[in-house]
Protein backbone atom coordinates (compact mmCIF):
# COMPACT_ATOMS: atom_id res chain seq x y z
CA UNK A 1 0.00 0.00 0.00
CA UNK A 2 1.09 3.49 -0.82
CA UNK A 3 1.76 5.63 2.25
CA UNK A 4 2.31 9.10 1.60
CA UNK A 5 0.27 10.79 -0.72
CA UNK A 6 1.30 14.54 -2.34
CA UNK A 7 -1.59 16.71 -4.43
CA UNK A 8 -0.28 19.72 -6.22
CA UNK A 9 -3.20 22.61 -6.20
CA UNK A 10 -1.66 24.84 -9.37
CA UNK A 11 -3.25 27.75 -8.39
CA UNK A 12 -1.74 31.08 -7.21
CA UNK A 13 -3.59 34.54 -6.87
CA UNK A 14 -0.09 36.00 -7.71
CA UNK A 15 3.27 34.66 -8.90
CA UNK A 16 6.02 35.25 -7.21
CA UNK A 17 9.30 36.52 -8.81
CA UNK A 18 11.24 33.56 -7.22
CA UNK A 19 9.13 30.51 -7.26
CA UNK A 20 9.66 27.69 -10.40
CA UNK A 21 7.38 25.39 -8.90
CA UNK A 22 4.17 24.88 -11.62
CA UNK A 23 1.52 27.46 -10.65
CA UNK A 24 -1.16 29.66 -12.63
CA UNK A 25 -3.93 31.89 -11.90
CA UNK A 26 -7.26 30.51 -11.37
CA UNK A 27 -10.43 30.79 -12.83
CA UNK A 28 -13.58 29.40 -11.07
CA UNK A 29 -14.30 27.02 -14.16
CA UNK A 30 -11.12 26.24 -14.50
CA UNK A 31 -10.60 25.32 -10.94
CA UNK A 32 -13.94 23.35 -11.00
CA UNK A 33 -12.46 20.69 -13.71
CA UNK A 34 -9.57 20.91 -12.08
CA UNK A 35 -10.63 19.48 -8.75
CA UNK A 36 -13.34 16.68 -10.95
CA UNK A 37 -10.65 15.36 -12.35
CA UNK A 38 -7.99 15.33 -9.43
CA UNK A 39 -11.15 13.22 -7.30
CA UNK A 40 -10.86 10.89 -10.35
CA UNK A 41 -7.52 10.51 -10.60
CA UNK A 42 -7.45 9.85 -6.69
CA UNK A 43 -10.55 7.31 -6.98
CA UNK A 44 -8.34 5.09 -9.81
CA UNK A 45 -5.61 5.28 -7.01
CA UNK A 46 -7.50 4.18 -3.98
CA UNK A 47 -7.00 0.61 -3.62
CA UNK A 48 -3.70 1.24 -3.36
CA UNK A 49 -3.87 3.82 -1.20
CA UNK A 50 -3.79 3.51 2.40
CA UNK A 51 -1.84 7.21 3.11
CA UNK A 52 -0.21 8.08 6.74
CA UNK A 53 0.83 11.26 5.31
CA UNK A 54 -1.08 13.88 2.66
CA UNK A 55 0.30 17.18 1.69
CA UNK A 56 -0.99 19.81 -0.34
CA UNK A 57 1.40 21.70 -2.26
CA UNK A 58 1.43 24.15 -4.81
CA UNK A 59 0.91 26.85 -6.07
CA UNK A 60 -1.52 27.94 -3.01
CA UNK A 61 -3.55 25.32 -2.19
CA UNK A 62 -5.31 28.00 0.47
CA UNK A 63 -6.45 29.92 -2.37
CA UNK A 64 -8.76 27.55 -2.70
CA UNK A 65 -12.60 28.68 -1.95
CA UNK A 66 -14.90 27.18 0.77
CA UNK A 67 -17.29 25.28 -1.40
CA UNK A 68 -13.92 24.53 -3.51
CA UNK A 69 -12.52 22.66 -0.55
CA UNK A 70 -16.07 21.28 0.58
CA UNK A 71 -16.25 19.38 -2.57
CA UNK A 72 -12.35 18.26 -2.74
CA UNK A 73 -12.20 17.35 0.82
CA UNK A 74 -15.76 15.95 0.93
CA UNK A 75 -14.51 13.56 -2.25
CA UNK A 76 -11.05 12.74 -0.79
CA UNK A 77 -12.47 11.15 2.67
CA UNK A 78 -14.98 9.25 0.72
CA UNK A 79 -12.54 7.85 -1.66
CA UNK A 80 -9.90 6.48 0.26
CA UNK A 81 -9.03 4.88 3.77
CA UNK A 82 -7.82 7.41 5.58
CA UNK A 83 -8.16 5.44 9.14
CA UNK A 84 -3.92 5.18 9.11
CA UNK A 85 -3.44 8.75 8.36
CA UNK A 86 -1.18 10.66 11.13
CA UNK A 87 -0.39 14.00 9.06
CA UNK A 88 -2.56 16.16 6.54
CA UNK A 89 -0.38 19.31 5.75
CA UNK A 90 -1.91 22.04 3.77
CA UNK A 91 0.36 24.99 2.47
CA UNK A 92 -1.21 28.10 3.06
CA UNK A 93 -0.62 31.60 2.15
CA UNK A 94 -1.13 34.39 4.78
CA UNK A 95 -3.04 36.37 2.50
CA UNK A 96 -5.70 33.72 1.65
CA UNK A 97 -6.23 32.66 5.98
CA UNK A 98 -9.74 33.23 7.11
CA UNK A 99 -11.37 31.98 10.41
CA UNK A 100 -14.05 29.86 8.41
CA UNK A 101 -11.84 28.20 5.80
CA UNK A 102 -9.43 27.25 9.39
CA UNK A 103 -12.50 26.25 10.55
CA UNK A 104 -13.44 24.15 7.68
CA UNK A 105 -9.95 22.70 7.50
CA UNK A 106 -9.61 22.02 11.16
CA UNK A 107 -12.89 19.69 10.64
CA UNK A 108 -11.56 17.74 7.73
CA UNK A 109 -8.86 16.40 9.73
CA UNK A 110 -6.37 18.45 8.40
CA UNK A 111 -3.46 18.48 11.48
CA UNK A 112 -0.76 20.83 10.44
CA UNK A 113 0.01 23.97 8.50
CA UNK A 114 2.89 25.48 6.62
CA UNK A 115 2.67 29.05 6.07
CA UNK A 116 4.87 30.88 3.66
CA UNK A 117 5.70 34.03 6.32
CA UNK A 118 9.21 34.28 4.31
CA UNK A 119 10.29 37.33 5.94
CA UNK A 120 8.62 39.84 8.63
CA UNK A 121 10.56 42.41 7.14
CA UNK A 122 7.56 44.32 5.01
CA UNK A 123 10.49 45.88 2.61
CA UNK A 124 11.59 42.41 2.14
CA UNK A 125 8.34 40.74 1.53
CA UNK A 126 8.03 43.33 -1.54
CA UNK A 127 11.38 42.71 -2.86
CA UNK A 128 9.71 38.95 -2.76
CA UNK A 129 6.20 39.96 -4.87
CA UNK A 130 4.68 38.13 -1.57
CA UNK A 131 0.89 39.97 -1.58
CA UNK A 132 0.87 40.03 2.67
CA UNK A 133 2.42 42.58 4.72
CA UNK A 134 4.18 41.31 8.43
CA UNK A 135 1.04 42.46 10.52
CA UNK A 136 -1.21 40.21 8.14
CA UNK A 137 1.09 37.11 8.62
CA UNK A 138 0.53 37.40 12.28
CA UNK A 139 -2.92 38.11 12.37
CA UNK A 140 -2.96 34.90 10.16
CA UNK A 141 -0.74 32.54 12.03
CA UNK A 142 -3.20 33.64 15.23
CA UNK A 143 -6.57 32.90 13.59
CA UNK A 144 -4.65 28.99 12.68
CA UNK A 145 -4.31 28.68 16.28
CA UNK A 146 -7.50 30.29 17.07
CA UNK A 147 -8.94 27.29 15.11
CA UNK A 148 -7.27 24.86 17.11
CA UNK A 149 -4.18 23.80 14.65
CA UNK A 150 -1.16 22.93 17.18
CA UNK A 151 1.16 22.03 14.80
CA UNK A 152 2.44 25.08 12.38
CA UNK A 153 5.35 25.40 10.35
CA UNK A 154 6.29 28.75 9.41
CA UNK A 155 8.75 29.07 6.06
CA UNK A 156 11.07 31.98 5.69
CA UNK A 157 13.67 32.88 3.04
CA UNK A 158 17.33 34.09 3.44
CA UNK A 159 19.37 35.64 0.93
CA UNK A 160 17.05 37.84 -0.50
CA UNK A 161 19.25 40.97 -2.08
CA UNK A 162 18.80 43.56 0.42
CA UNK A 163 18.02 41.78 3.43
CA UNK A 164 20.60 42.83 6.08
CA UNK A 165 22.01 40.50 9.13
CA UNK A 166 19.63 42.60 11.02
CA UNK A 167 16.89 42.24 9.17
CA UNK A 168 17.38 38.14 9.26
CA UNK A 169 17.98 38.39 12.62
CA UNK A 170 14.21 40.32 13.63
CA UNK A 171 12.65 38.09 11.34
CA UNK A 172 13.82 34.99 13.52
CA UNK A 173 13.09 36.37 16.47
CA UNK A 174 9.91 37.63 15.84
CA UNK A 175 9.34 33.88 14.79
CA UNK A 176 10.33 32.77 18.04
CA UNK A 177 7.96 35.03 19.78
CA UNK A 178 5.47 33.01 18.09
CA UNK A 179 6.37 30.14 19.02
CA UNK A 180 5.46 27.96 16.08
CA UNK A 181 6.33 24.04 16.20
CA UNK A 182 8.18 24.20 13.37
CA UNK A 183 10.45 26.40 11.04
CA UNK A 184 11.86 26.07 7.87
CA UNK A 185 14.70 28.78 6.51
CA UNK A 186 15.79 28.53 3.12
CA UNK A 187 18.56 30.10 1.14
CA UNK A 188 17.08 32.13 -1.93
CA UNK A 189 17.51 30.03 -5.25
CA UNK A 190 17.98 31.39 -8.87
CA UNK A 191 15.58 28.91 -10.79
CA UNK A 192 14.94 29.10 -14.21
CA UNK A 193 12.34 30.07 -15.64
CA UNK A 194 11.52 32.64 -12.65
CA UNK A 195 12.18 36.70 -12.72
CA UNK A 196 14.82 36.35 -10.41
CA UNK A 197 16.83 34.52 -12.85
CA UNK A 198 16.28 36.38 -15.70
CA UNK A 199 17.64 39.78 -13.55
CA UNK A 200 20.28 37.61 -12.18
CA UNK A 201 21.17 37.00 -15.89
CA UNK A 202 21.17 40.69 -16.69
CA UNK A 203 23.46 41.43 -13.35
CA UNK A 204 20.40 43.17 -11.90
CA UNK A 205 20.84 40.97 -8.87
CA UNK A 206 23.37 38.95 -7.18
CA UNK A 207 23.76 36.76 -4.30
CA UNK A 208 25.94 37.82 -1.58
CA UNK A 209 27.68 34.15 -0.48
CA UNK A 210 29.50 35.59 2.77
CA UNK A 211 26.08 37.10 3.66
CA UNK A 212 24.27 34.11 3.30
CA UNK A 213 26.47 31.97 4.99
CA UNK A 214 26.31 34.40 7.97
CA UNK A 215 22.38 34.29 7.80
CA UNK A 216 22.47 30.73 8.04
CA UNK A 217 24.56 30.19 11.28
CA UNK A 218 22.79 32.64 12.90
CA UNK A 219 19.63 31.26 12.08
CA UNK A 220 21.30 27.76 13.57
CA UNK A 221 22.27 29.26 16.66
CA UNK A 222 19.16 31.54 17.56
CA UNK A 223 17.02 28.35 16.75
CA UNK A 224 19.31 26.03 18.69
CA UNK A 225 19.52 27.92 21.77
CA UNK A 226 15.52 28.29 21.54
CA UNK A 227 14.85 24.42 21.73
CA UNK A 228 14.95 23.40 17.79
CA UNK A 229 16.60 20.63 16.23
CA UNK A 230 18.15 21.23 13.10
CA UNK A 231 17.10 18.22 12.10
CA UNK A 232 17.89 18.59 8.45
CA UNK A 233 19.71 21.51 6.73
CA UNK A 234 16.77 23.73 6.39
CA UNK A 235 14.27 22.71 8.81
CA UNK A 236 13.90 22.86 12.23
CA UNK A 237 11.26 21.25 15.00
CA UNK A 238 10.69 21.26 18.20
CA UNK A 239 10.70 17.14 20.15
CA UNK A 240 8.22 15.88 18.29
CA UNK A 241 7.33 18.22 15.51
CA UNK A 242 9.15 16.84 12.44
CA UNK A 243 7.26 16.82 9.20
CA UNK A 244 6.77 13.06 8.67
CA UNK A 245 5.88 13.73 4.97
CA UNK A 246 9.23 15.06 4.22
CA UNK A 247 10.96 13.09 6.14
CA UNK A 248 9.54 9.89 3.98
CA UNK A 249 10.78 11.56 0.75
CA UNK A 250 14.08 11.74 2.36
CA UNK A 251 14.30 8.29 3.29
CA UNK A 252 13.15 7.51 -0.06
CA UNK A 253 9.89 5.83 0.39
CA UNK A 254 7.52 5.33 -2.42
CA UNK A 255 4.89 7.81 -2.76
CA UNK A 256 2.30 9.14 -4.97
CA UNK A 257 1.44 12.63 -6.60
CA UNK A 258 -1.64 13.50 -7.55
CA UNK A 259 -2.24 17.05 -9.99
CA UNK A 260 -0.89 18.84 -12.70
CA UNK A 261 2.90 18.46 -12.74
CA UNK A 262 3.11 16.29 -9.68
CA UNK A 263 5.90 13.05 -9.65
CA UNK A 264 5.15 9.76 -8.42
CA UNK A 265 7.76 6.87 -7.49
CA UNK A 266 6.94 3.56 -6.83
CA UNK A 267 9.70 1.03 -6.31
CA UNK A 268 11.99 1.15 -9.66
CA UNK A 269 9.09 3.52 -11.37
CA UNK A 270 9.19 7.30 -11.36
CA UNK A 271 6.47 9.58 -13.49
CA UNK A 272 5.42 12.67 -13.93
CA UNK A 273 1.95 14.20 -14.41
CA UNK A 274 0.85 16.86 -17.10
CA UNK A 275 2.33 20.13 -15.90
CA UNK A 276 -0.64 22.01 -17.98
CA UNK A 277 -4.32 22.15 -15.84
CA UNK A 278 -6.35 22.41 -18.68
CA UNK A 279 -4.50 19.27 -20.77
CA UNK A 280 -4.26 17.67 -17.06
CA UNK A 281 -7.60 17.90 -16.56
CA UNK A 282 -9.05 17.17 -20.31
CA UNK A 283 -7.14 13.95 -20.33
CA UNK A 284 -7.70 12.56 -17.03
CA UNK A 285 -11.56 12.78 -17.56
CA UNK A 286 -11.24 11.21 -20.93
CA UNK A 287 -10.20 8.34 -19.18
CA UNK A 288 -6.53 7.88 -20.27
CA UNK A 289 -3.36 8.58 -18.29
CA UNK A 290 -2.37 12.32 -16.74
CA UNK A 291 1.96 10.60 -17.12
CA UNK A 292 4.06 13.31 -19.49
CA UNK A 293 7.15 11.90 -18.31
CA UNK A 294 8.32 8.31 -16.63
CA UNK A 295 11.57 6.14 -16.08
CA UNK A 296 13.13 3.47 -14.59
CA UNK A 297 15.44 4.10 -11.85
CA UNK A 298 17.85 1.71 -10.57
CA UNK A 299 18.33 0.62 -7.03
CA UNK A 300 21.65 2.26 -7.35
CA UNK A 301 20.76 5.20 -8.51
CA UNK A 302 18.14 4.98 -5.52
CA UNK A 303 20.91 4.37 -3.07
CA UNK A 304 22.29 7.70 -4.51
CA UNK A 305 19.63 9.61 -3.77
CA UNK A 306 18.57 8.66 -0.32
CA UNK A 307 21.89 8.89 0.71
CA UNK A 308 22.08 12.50 -0.15
CA UNK A 309 19.15 12.97 0.80
CA UNK A 310 20.12 11.47 4.55
CA UNK A 311 22.88 13.35 4.72
CA UNK A 312 21.45 16.81 4.89
CA UNK A 313 19.36 15.13 8.02
CA UNK A 314 20.84 15.28 11.69
CA UNK A 315 20.98 11.54 11.82
CA UNK A 316 23.39 11.54 8.80
CA UNK A 317 24.32 7.64 7.15
CA UNK A 318 25.58 4.27 8.57
CA UNK A 319 28.84 3.88 8.03
CA UNK A 320 27.45 0.74 7.00
CA UNK A 321 25.94 2.08 3.97
CA UNK A 322 28.76 3.99 2.80
CA UNK A 323 31.17 1.67 1.12
CA UNK A 324 30.55 2.92 -2.23
CA UNK A 325 31.52 5.84 -1.62
CA UNK A 326 34.66 5.97 1.20
CA UNK A 327 37.14 7.42 -0.91
CA UNK A 328 35.09 10.43 -1.66
CA UNK A 329 33.69 10.60 2.37
CA UNK A 330 37.71 10.47 3.60
CA UNK A 331 38.32 13.23 1.13
CA UNK A 332 35.25 15.52 2.47
CA UNK A 333 36.52 14.66 5.88
CA UNK A 334 39.55 16.01 5.60
CA UNK A 335 38.42 18.95 3.91
CA UNK A 336 35.93 19.42 7.34
CA UNK A 337 32.83 19.21 5.57
CA UNK A 338 31.76 16.00 7.22
CA UNK A 339 32.46 14.00 10.62
CA UNK A 340 32.71 10.18 11.98
CA UNK A 341 30.58 10.12 15.27
CA UNK A 342 30.78 6.37 16.07
CA UNK A 343 28.78 4.32 13.07
CA UNK A 344 27.64 7.47 11.26
CA UNK A 345 28.96 10.01 8.69
CA UNK A 346 27.48 13.43 9.44
CA UNK A 347 27.65 17.06 8.20
CA UNK A 348 29.68 19.53 9.89
CA UNK A 349 29.07 23.11 10.86
CA UNK A 350 30.65 24.25 7.27
CA UNK A 351 29.23 21.18 5.90
CA UNK A 352 25.79 22.41 6.04
CA UNK A 353 27.07 25.50 4.38
CA UNK A 354 27.80 23.21 1.95
CA UNK A 355 25.39 20.53 1.97
CA UNK A 356 24.56 21.29 -2.17
CA UNK A 357 28.72 20.68 -2.58
CA UNK A 358 28.28 17.32 -0.24
CA UNK A 359 25.42 15.93 -1.79
CA UNK A 360 27.30 15.47 -5.32
CA UNK A 361 29.46 12.71 -3.63
CA UNK A 362 26.00 10.23 -3.79
CA UNK A 363 24.82 11.67 -7.51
Amino acid sequence: MIEHLYIHIPFCPNICPYCAFYKESAGRERVESFLEALLVEADRWSAQLKPKTIFFGGGTPSALSIPQFENLLGGLCSKLDLSNLEEWTIEMNPATVAADKAALLKDFGINRISMGVQSWDDAVLKSLGRTHDADKAEESFQVLRHAGFDNVSIDLIFGVPGQSLESWRRTLERSLRLAPEHLSAYGLTYEEDTEFFQKLGRGEMAPDEGLEADQFELTSELLGNAGYAQYEVSNYALTGRESRHNSAYWRGSDYLGLGPSAFSTLGSRRWRNIRETGVYSKTTMAGSTAIDFEEEVSERVKAGERAAFGMRTNTGLLVSECSRWETELRQALGQGLVKLEGNRWLLTSKGRLLADTVAEIFV
